[in-house]
């Protein structure tokens, strides 16, 4: 049985706590990079995305919620960091200019492959279609890029003006299935056929 039809797959949640789904604008990934070979020293290295999506596994996001509302001596449920991907402008995506900021230049997407990530056909990406009430424009999600964020700094982040909407229940377990799918494909090597040369000889011990 299909699902009855919606006008957006987007929702609102400011009740207090991240939810996976949660969509957040402007937001500062931190990466760490070494500049010695003794890795005795590092620079911090600040990167300013326009949205990103949570990941994280919304029961462990109410789990931990839940734990730190409560007055307990355990502490089993916390999570530290929370798991999200960066959304990407879905044109300056397919003119492969998304990551410009960062020194990178992107692949070019012509409209029949494109078309295939629209319709989510291609494993690594995720296509949001926008949504103009809530501020949400067409957005693409590469897999292959994914962060952790300090659990409090997103907490923040949602309670000071960055977060936008939520993707209802089953929009985010769709993009959950395909970004877990994406993690867990397996690359089998390529089998080289063993051919046995007709003027050997099979020397029986």
């Amino acid at each position: 049985m299909f699902p009855s039809k919606v006008d957006t797959q987007y929702c609102k949640r400011e009740n207090g706590r991240v939810y996976q789904g949660d969509i957040l604008r402007d937001m500062l990934l931190l990466e760490m990079e070494y500049v010695d070979e003794e890795g005795s020293g590092y620079s911090i290295i600040e990167k300013k995305v326009p949205y990103i999506i949570v990941l994280t596994q919304d029961c462990d996001l109410e789990q931990d919620f839940n734990n730190r509302a409560q007055i307990s001596e355990k502490h089993d449920k916390y999570i530290d960091s929370i798991l999200v991907c960066p959304a990407y402008l879905a044109e300056e995506f397919r003119k492969g200019k998304h990551l410009e900021n960062f020194g990178l230049s992107m692949e070019m997407w012509n409209s029949k492959r494109y078309d295939q990530i629209k319709k989510q056909n291609n494993y690594r990406y995720h296509y949001l279609e926008g949504y103009q009430p809530y501020q949400i424009p067409n957005l693409v999600i590469d897999f292959k890029h994914y962060y952790t964020i300090p659990r409090n700094v997103i907490y923040f982040a949602k309670k000071n003006g960055h977060y936008l909407a939520s993707l209802r229940e089953l929009f985010r377990e769709n993009l959950s299935h395909r970004f877990s799918y994406f993690l867990s494909r397996i690359g089998l090597p390529t089998v080289v056929e063993n051919k046995v040369n007709k003027h050997s000889k099979i020397v029986k011990t």
